[in-house]
């Protein structure tokens, strides 16, 4: 699937335009039926044929057979097949294909390329309902290749990581240069965070002592932190009555 264009002029550390893939665009909160017709939709002729047989292999013969799957042949041939732009979301539908289990993704992430192990990050949601995964996240944030860090801040990491991990996450994120617009579940966990507002305090000190700029994104979390909770609508303020039709 094509990923969206930036509606900002800066741009990521990677040399992404920043905001690229931002939450809610990415293969990690898209669901594989409507990933699969989207991208359907924008692959040629022949790009889609490999992508329905890399499919068709990985749902008949999921697991692992001998020492390397067909399915994790295919991984490796998404982004020659189906453009760079398009492979992330090819290579998370072959997982999901695949039925990838935990040891399977960990495998995938640990000897794959770092293209293999974004893919992996971005079909955690939808192949792990635990927090069992959470040791690759943890150690895509560990890492200063800030396609990972993007990645690891998706939904996965919203669910499943605790405060103190996911504080360390949003400053990874502001060390690293990637866009908030990447950390799925910002303006919820955000709010009322406290601890975060400190440590936030404590780095713009630090950035403004060595006559450094202070990242912008890191004055919107503050302000997220300050925000109240949107209220909620009442049903009898729906224009067209409590049944939706106009009254």
């Amino acid at each position: 699937m094509t990923q969206p264009h930036a509606t900002h002029a800066t741009r990521d550390a990677d040399g992404t335009p920043a905001g690229q893939d931002p939450q809610g665009t990415t293969p990690a909160h898209v669901p594989p039926a409507d990933l699969r017709a989207a991208l359907t939709a924008e692959l040629g002729g022949a790009a889609r044929a490999w992508l329905d047989q890399a499919l068709e292999e990985a749902a008949g013969r999921p697991g692992a057979h001998g020492p390397l799957s067909i399915w994790e042949l295919r991984l490796a041939e998404a982004g020659r097949r189906c453009g760079a732009a398009h492979a992330d979301a090819a290579r998370v539908l072959i997982l999901h294909a695949a039925r990838a289990d935990l040891e399977a993704l960990t495998r995938v992430y640990h000897q794959g390329t770092a293209d293999e192990r974004r893919a992996v990050l971005h079909a955690l949601p939808h192949l792990v309902p635990g927090p069992d995964a959470r040791p690759l996240v943890e150690d895509a944030l560990r890492t200063n290749d800030t396609r990972l860090v993007s990645a690891a801040v998706g939904p996965y990491s919203a669910r499943h990581l605790d405060a103190h991990a996911w504080r360390h996450a949003v400053l990874k994120c502001l060390f690293t240069g990637v866009s908030l617009d990447h950390v799925a579940d910002l303006p919820r966990r955000a709010r009322g965070d406290g601890e975060l507002a400190r440590m936030l305090g404590d780095y713009a000190d630090e950035r403004t002592a060595a006559g450094r700029p202070v990242p912008e994104d890191l004055h919107r979390v503050q302000a997220l932190i300050r925000s109240e909770p949107a209220p909620s609508t009442p049903a009898t303020d729906d224009p067209h009555g409590p049944h939706g039709k106009e009254s």
